[in-house]
């Protein structure tokens, strides 16, 4: 990619966050993030090109030295700022501008530094043949996926209730969605294979922003905030029923749409339950039994017929709870270490470097919050280190698991004797996969106080209404499966 014949018309646009835009360009398997801040201030940046610079620097820092080493190197691709043409960044933004979500408009892209991160288009592995069926690309975010055990923690709801399904009552009470999903994190890091299809199922009936699928690159199943549109799984089914035609099933053009899903969900979970080498070893259940299951979750214990089989060690699961769980103390916990961190940066500000407050996300950072003591000696040093691991936990709380399928041809199959084909031809097709994790920026030091108050909201929201999931009260959910399947089915899963 040779900067000084950068083309807008090379560029798409992908999609957003927050805090930065995604172009994808048409050929190559590659993307450039640039970052974006309010509306009201599109006349006048923000922040100096220097500072853009150093912002995307330290997402690329924090992610190759502190994220990788935490998660697993061979999940991240940490990529690399890249300084544009200001012309091609303006024309690229006026060409993007009328594609994006009109709630998303309230910021503006960023056309004065000219910075980008350039990263590889996980949505479009290079490992796809063209001539092959396009590779199907989930995402995922999965967020935390355990419940605080904190003597911290004030209200006794959040050790019962998880933080998804506590955030799931306020999001439908303020209007973010429409409809409240049932998916709940718990049963996705359980490492128990029924309950886990379970949460890929609650996912895909309502995606809203944890759950995208895209074939060939291109957005084929997801939700939009704030939509009373219901979600297609019919036209989901459409897309995946050609990559589960297999065996005598490749004859029968309608084969049965359970089937197809069920096949699609065995097939994500053997991903995610795979490895990046390693021991492959089994997490043991650190959280205890009684406290792995959400009081607000209609999949109750008492239905599932073998208990957790724990997630396998090198697991992109198992990778992201274990950093999740460096948030030991909860907001409420933290936030004390939090202000005592900010009264001697205010009695010494120089201290913010010695520190790394805000960077540079090296290893000693990674060194600091390792080797954090376990009890509170009263010193800065300590506030410091359990800030820093606070942060950790809360970017892999938020970010997302990308996982690539590439459909193995029939000719690979067939290369085997009769015997395996016969054996391949009765279970779901081989795929190649990789997975990726991705939305790994550092969060910022000053957010602190905002995620306490948005904490408090979160709990008072869901005290006041109450369970939201008391028997009749539930919308009915788009789908395949009658209400009764989704109340009275239970899976069982054979070894082979």
């Amino acid at each position: 990619m040779e900067v000084d014949k950068m083309d807008e018309n090379d560029w798409k646009y992908h999609g957003e966050g927050n805090k930065s835009l995604v172009v994808s360009h048409v050929q190559l398997s590659r993307v450039l993030r640039l970052l974006k801040y309010p509306a009201e201030n599109s006349e006048n940046p923000p922040q100096t090109v220097e500072q853009a610079f150093r912002q995307i620097q330290n997402i690329v820092d924090f992610s190759s030295n502190v994220m990788s080493s935490l998660l697993g190197e061979k999940f991240i691709h940490s990529g690399e700022v890249v300084k544009l043409p200001l012309e091609f960044v303006r024309q690229l933004s006026i060409k993007v501008q009328h594609q994006r979500p009109a709630w998303r408009c309230d910021k503006v892209m960023d056309i004065y530094s000219g910075c980008a991160l350039c990263l590889p288009n996980l949505t479009s592995p290079i490992l796809h043949q063209p001539t092959h069926t396009p590779p199907l690309c989930i995402e995922i975010k999965p967020k935390c996926g355990f419940l605080p055990s904190s003597k911290h923690v004030s209200k006794d709801i959040k050790t019962k209730v998880c933080r998804f399904c506590l955030h799931q009552q306020y999001k439908v009470s303020s209007g973010k969605w429409k409809r409240r999903s049932l998916y709940c994190p718990l049963d996705l890091f359980s490492g128990n294979r029924q309950r886990m299809h379970m949460a890929i199922r609650h996912l895909m009936e309502e995606p809203q922003n944890n759950f995208k699928i895209f074939k060939g690159g291109q957005c084929i199943y997801s939700s939009k905030e704030g939509s009373d549109d219901s979600i297609d799984l019919n036209s989901l089914l459409h897309h995946l029923r050609p990559y589960f035609m297999y065996g005598n099933n490749r004859i029968h053009s309608h084969m049965n749409s359970k089937a197809v899903m069920n096949d699609f969900i065995q097939v994500l979970l053997n991903a995610l339950l795979g490895g990046c080498g390693g021991d492959g070893g089994v997490v043991t259940d650190r959280q205890g039994e009684g406290r792995s299951f959400c009081e607000a979750n209609l999949f109750n214990k008492e239905r599932i017929r073998h208990g957790s089989q724990g997630l396998p060690s090198d697991s992109v699961l198992s990778r992201t709870l274990e950093t999740q769980m460096l948030d030991t103390l909860d907001i409420e916990g933290l936030y004390p270490l939090y202000r005592r961190v900010e009264q001697h940066l205010q009695d010494f500000p120089k201290e913010r470097t010695r520190l790394q407050i805000d960077g540079p996300y090296n290893e000693a950072y990674l060194e600091k919050l390792q080797k954090c003591p376990t009890e509170d000696d009263g010193s800065v040093d300590y506030a410091v280190a359990k800030v820093h691991q606070y942060r950790v936990a809360m970017t892999a709380k938020d970010c997302s698991i990308m996982v690539s399928l590439v459909p193995s041809s029939e000719e690979e199959e067939d290369e085997g004797p009769k015997r395996l084909r016969d054996f391949l031809s009765s279970r779901p097709p081989a795929f190649s996969y990789s997975v990726s994790i991705l939305d790994l920026d550092p969060k910022p030091f000053d957010s602190i106080p905002r995620q306490l108050r948005l904490d408090q909201k979160i709990v008072s929201c869901f005290l006041r209404t109450g369970y939201p999931l008391a028997k009749g009260s539930l919308p009915p959910l788009p789908g395949i499966y009658t209400a009764a399947e989704r109340e009275d089915c239970t899976l069982l899963f054979h070894p082979v």
